[in-house]
C-alpha cells in the first residue's frame, strides 16, 4: 500500500458519510439516528483494522487471492477492453495462464471465489484498485444489510435497543470479519436485506415490488457465494413468519388447526427448494452432508500429518457417517462454534479476539441459565416465535460449521452469520423472563376488590 491507498480511503469515507447521513435524515426516531451513526463509524475503524491485519500481519485470501486476482483482471481490461468478458464468464472458463499468481491455480473452479474476484475487479474502476478503499466498499455493503437486520429486531423490541446494538452492530468478530474483501461481508449484508424484505412483504404487506427485487438480488449473491446460509436461514425465518401470522388469528380453534398445517407445508416447501438447488449445494445437500463432514475432517487430518494447519483442533468424537455418531458429535460441534477457541487454545493474534468474545459468551450463557433456570429457558424458547427462529438457526448453523471446520482460524470467520442470532436469543429469553416476573408480581400486588361493608343504620321514629 502507498499514500494513494490512504487518500482514496479518506475520499470514499467522506462519500459514504454523506450518503448515510442523508439516509439518517429520514429517520424520525432519534434512537435509530444514534445507532446508525455509531454503527457507521465502528465499520470505518473496523475496516482500517481489517486492512492492517490482512495486509501487514496475516496475509490470507483477502489479499493474495481476491484482491490480487481482481486487480489483475482490472489491469487486463485496461490493456485490452475485450477482456471485459472476464467479468461475465464462469470461473471454470477462466484461462489459468492469465492468473497473477500461479499458486492461485484451481481456486476459480469454485464459482464463489471467482464471484468475489469479479466484484473486486469491478470496484477497482472506482478505486483505482486500491486495497483499502475496496475493503471499505465491502464493509459498507455489509453495514447496509446489517443495519436492516437491526431495524427488524428494533421494530419488534424497541426497549432493547442497546442490547440489540451490542448483538448486531458491536459484536467484535462479526464486525471485524465483515469489514473487507471476503465472502462474509456480502453474505452478512444479504442476510439483513432478506430478513427485512421478507418481514415487510409477508407480515407488514408493504412494498411488494421493491422487496421482491431486493430478495432476488440478495438471494442471487447468497446462492452463488454461500448457498448453505440461505437454505439453513430462510426456513427458520419462514417458521417465524408463520407463527407470527398464526398468532394474529383470534379464534383459538382455527389457530390450533391452521398452525400445524402451515408449518408442515413450509417444511415441504423447504424440502422442494433444497431439491431444486441440489446441484448448487453439492456437498452441502442433505444426502451428502455426512460425506462432506468426513471429507473436511480428513482434509484437516492430512494437513496435521504434513505439519501444516497449526490451528487445527479435534472435536474429540470420531465421525463414521452414521446418525449415531452425528448425534454424539453434535454437542461438541455446537460448543466449538459458539465457545471455542478457549483462551488457552488461542495461539495467534487472529484467534485472540474470537477467544475473548467466546469467553464473554460463555459467561453470558451461564448467567442466563442461572437467572432463568433450565426449565424456563427451554419453555420460553418454544413459546416465542422470534426466540425459536433465532435459537434454532444459531444451533443448526453452529452444528454444521463446527462439524465441518476443525480449524480455529477458519472457524472464526465461518461462524459469524449465526453469532448475532444466538446472542439475540439469549437477550430475548432474559427479557421475556423479566417481563413475566414483573407481570406476575403486579398481579400479586394488585389489591383485592373490596366488599361493601354492611353497616346498621338505626331507624328514626
Amino acid at each position: 500500500m502507498d499514500i494513494n491507498d490512504y487518500i482514496m480511503f479518506f475520499v470514499y469515507t467522506i462519500v459514504f458519510y454523506f450518503i448515510f447521513k442523508s439516509r439518517r435524515a429520514f429517520y424520525a426516531d432519534p434512537v435509530l439516528r444514534h445507532y446508525h451513526k455509531i454503527g457507521f463509524w465502528i465499520k470505518i475503524f473496523s475496516t482500517i483494522a481489517f486492512t492492517i491485519f490482512n495486509y501487514k500481519i496475516s496475509l490470507g485470501d483477502s489479499v493474495v487471492l481476491y484482491w490480487r486476482e481482481g486487480y489483475n483482471i482490472f489491469q487486463l481490461i485496461q490493456h485490452d477492453i475485450s477482456n471485459v468478458k472476464l467479468l461475465f464468464i464462469h470461473g471454470k472458463d477462466y484461462d489459468q495462464a492469465l492468473l497473477a499468481d500461479v499458486w492461485n491455480a484451481g481456486y476459480f473452479n469454485d464459482e464463489n471465489n471467482y464471484m468475489v474476484t469479479k466484484i473486486v475487479a469491478a470496484l477497482s474502476f472506482l478505486t483505482f484498485g486500491k486495497y483499502m478503499a475496496i475493503n471499505l466498499f465491502f464493509s459498507m455493503i455489509s453495514f447496509s444489510g446489517v443495519w436492516r437486520l437491526y431495524r427488524f429486531f428494533y421494530n419488534l423490541y424497541p426497549h432493547l435497543h442497546k442490547q440489540l446494538a451490542i448483538a448486531i452492530l458491536y459484536l467484535p468478530t462479526f464486525v471485524f470479519w465483515s469489514s473487507g474483501i471476503l465472502k462474509d461481508p456480502i453474505c452478512t449484508g444479504a442476510i439483513g436485506w432478506i430478513t427485512f424484505s421478507l418481514y415487510e412483504m409477508f407480515y407488514k404487506k408493504q412494498s411488494l415490488l421493491k422487496n421482491s427485487i431486493i430478495l432476488l438480488v440478495a438471494g442471487y449473491f447468497l446462492v452463488n457465494l454461500k448457498i448453505y446460509i440461505l437454505v439453513s436461514y430462510v426456513p427458520f425465518f419462514f417458521l417465524f413468519l408463520i407463527m407470527k401470522n398464526v398468532n394474529l388469528i383470534r379464534n383459538s380453534f382455527v389457530r390450533m388447526m391452521i398452525g400445524p398445517a402451515l408449518i408442515i407445508g413450509s417444511v415441504f416447501v423447504g424440502q422442494q427448494v433444497m431439491k431444486k438447488f441440489e446441484k448448487e449445494l453439492g456437498g452441502y445437500a442433505a444426502e451428502n452432508i455426512a460425506k462432506q463432514i468426513q471429507h473436511q475432517q480428513q482434509t484437516y487430518q492430512d494437513q496435521a500429518a504434513l505439519g501444516i494447519g497449526e490451528s487445527n483442533f479435534s472435536l474429540g468424537v470420531e465421525f463414521d457417517g452414521s446418525m449415531t455418531s452425528m448425534l454424539k458429535m453434535a454437542p461438541a460441534a455446537i460448543v466449538a462454534t459458539l465457545y471455542r477457541p478457549f483462551i488457552w487454545e488461542s495461539t495467534k493474534v487472529s484467534t485472540m479476539l474470537s477467544s475473548l468474545e467466546s469467553l464473554a459468551l460463555i459467561i453470558f450463557t451461564l448467567a442466563t441459565l442461572f437467572k432463568v433456570g433450565i426449565f424456563n429457558f427451554f419453555r420460553i424458547i418454544g413459546k416465542d416465535p422470534t426466540i425459536t427462529y433465532c435459537f434454532l438457526f444459531a444451533l443448526l448453523f453452529a452444528l454444521f460449521v463446527g462439524a465441518t471446520t476443525p480449524n480455529f482460524g477458519t472457524l472464526c470467520r465461518y461462524k459469524i452469520p449465526c453469532m448475532p442470532f444466538y446472542v439475540i436469543a439469549l437477550v430475548l429469553i432474559r427479557d421475556r423472563y423479566r417481563r413475566t416476573k414483573l407481570s406476575g408480581a403486579a398481579i400479586k400486588a394488585k389489591p383485592a376488590k373490596e366488599e361493601p361493608v354492611f353497616q346498621f343504620q338505626p331507624q328514626l321514629a
